[in-house]
């Protein structure tokens, strides 16, 4: 038991390391390869594509419908779940493209944007051709294969942007660069998959396996779609009611603002949900993955945010140019929800990894329409209404979501609290500190950039000195027990320790969890 609960734990934390290495090379590369074409392709042509993914993006909330994450989740997986799932995926796949393609006219009416609809339906088909591998996906992520799924994202970005996209571009390609970088992306990764978890159809559809696959699936989809909204609802009312250039200040500073948490937020998910749903059963350990989970968010996140809120107008300046600052009072005030942002990302985790998706459902419903009311009453006072009605809605959020945790794993609102007493204390130790240098480094009159550097320097100095003089005060149990299980992790890694065993199915074999508890 021991043995399987330290061999869980260290797969999940080596997961996280890697989920987050491959995020952060994607997203370097990313940077590297739209430095390239954004001098090889104009503003408009990147326009007519970026105008093209809202549509696909919204589109692959409805994909898969959720039968590749309930593959995942589900205790009990057996062929027939694998089968039904490729067989529906594959003609839900082609059907989603097929209705996308019919309706790129009207899309194209809708958004005013001329070039749109023939983008529209070239990348439509990318739905068809990424249902092949979801059920591969599926069963690799199942089995924790985090380090290769990161360097499968990588790999495929690399070689449909960084080769076909630039290649493109360069001959004149324009638009269509775009297009075909994102296809070949596509088309990389699921030849790929199909490689690694090749398809052995034995029965192609049971009724039965996808009636049990879609009650979860029906919640995961419903949850999702409703999060778009919450996400995207108060750049609606922001556009439809101040115009483009109060959308341009809002957008961007809400987008500085979620970007580290969406980070920390994704690959977290992505490592703890199927970590989650191998020990769905056992509310104790389900229980102190949360607590630790919070903790550790909270700790990475409370004393940034409160540096970013004193640094906000350094900060647009630096990284968005003096001509923003109209930017700076609604970035200032949605830094104070970066907690709540990311943190009930854990709990999504949660509330899927244990099926409870419509429990989780109609609280993002709800999140939703408290963001769109929140906005449409913040826009009577600009772009910070707004933003105080988009944090009002995602504090209330906060609050919905943990109260499912602690419902779930049976934990108390006393336990919850104390996992985030350090990182209060943390930041209510550092933030005087790097208030004061910062009140220094204006009156000495230094630019944007210097007092960024320098605050930031001061900030994260202070935070390494507190943590090294009170570790149990400003760490807490649940902060040691990460860095002793780091130091842990490194000592295996060194010792060059053969790695725990990993279930190496062949074609689709379902694997069993039970042992894993």
């Amino acid at each position: 038991m021991k043995r399987a609960e330290g061999s869980l734990t260290r797969r999940t934390i080596t997961g996280m390391l890697w989920t987050a290495w491959g995020k952060g090379a994607y997203a370097g590369l990313q940077l590297l390869v739209l430095a390239v074409m954004a001098r090889l392709i104009t503003p408009a042509e990147f326009g007519v594509v970026s105008a093209a993914l809202v549509v696909i993006g919204f589109s692959t909330v409805f994909s898969q419908l959720g039968l590749g994450p309930a593959l995942v989740q589900r205790s009990a997986l057996e062929r027939r779940h694998l089968d039904t799932t490729f067989t529906t995926s594959v003609l839900f796949g082609v059907l989603l493209g097929g209705v996308l393609w019919l309706a790129a006219p009207a899309v194209a009416q809708l958004l005013r944007i001329d070039g749109v609809q023939p983008v529209v339906r070239a990348l439509a088909w990318i739905f068809p051709l990424q249902s092949f591998g979801i059920v591969a996906e599926s069963l690799l992520r199942r089995e924790l294969r985090f380090q290769w799924l990161a360097n499968l994202d990588v790999a495929a970005y690399a070689i449909g942007y960084g080769l076909v996209g630039i290649a493109l571009a360069l001959a004149g390609w324009g638009v269509w660069a775009l297009v075909a970088g994102q296809i070949a992306q596509g088309v990389v990764r699921t030849g790929v998959l199909l490689v690694q978890r090749p398809p052995r159809l034995e029965r192609p559809f049971e009724m039965r396996a996808f009636q049990e696959l879609l009650y979860f699936g029906g919640g995961f989809t419903v949850a999702r779609a409703a999060n778009y909204v919450a996400v995207q609802g108060d750049n609606m009312v922001v556009g439809r009611f101040l115009g483009p250039q109060a959308l341009g200040f809002y957008g961007r500073a809400y987008s500085l603002m979620s970007a580290p948490a969406y980070a920390f937020g994704t690959v977290l998910d992505q490592v703890l949900f199927p970590a989650m749903a191998k020990v769905q059963h056992d509310p104790e350990r389900l229980a102190t993955a949360y607590r630790r989970g919070v903790a550790l968010l909270a700790l990475l996140v409370l004393a940034p945010s409160a540096a970013l809120l004193l640094l906000g107008p350094e900060f647009i300046a630096v990284v968005l140019g003096r001509r923003w600052a109209p930017a700076v009072t609604s970035f200032q005030i949605l830094t104070i929800g970066m907690l709540f942002r990311t943190s009930y990302k854990m709990s999504d985790s949660l509330a899927r990894s244990t099926g409870a998706v419509y429990r989780r459902a109609w609280r993002q419903i709800f999140y939703a329409v408290l963001v769109l009311l929140g906005a449409w009453i913040g826009q009577h006072w600009g772009i910070a209404g707004v933003a105080w009605g988009a944090l009002a809605a995602l504090t209330v959020n906060f609050f919905l979501m943990a109260q499912l945790s602690l419902s779930v794993t049976g934990t108390t609102w006393r336990s919850f609290w104390e996992a985030h007493l350090p990182a209060v204390r943390l930041t209510a130790a550092s933030f005087p500190i790097v208030w004061v240098a910062t009140l220094a480094l204006r009156h000495w009159g230094l630019p944007p950039l210097a007092v960024l550097g320098a605050a930031a320097g001061v900030a994260a100095a202070s935070v390494v000195v507190l943590c090294l003089r009170g570790p149990h005060l400003f760490l807490g149990r649940d902060g040691l027990w990460v860095l002793e299980e780091l130091r842990q992790l490194s000592r295996w890694r060194s010792a060059a320790t053969p790695p725990p065993p990993v279930a190496q199915s062949p074609a689709y074999q379902a694997t069993d969890v039970g042992d894993a508890r």
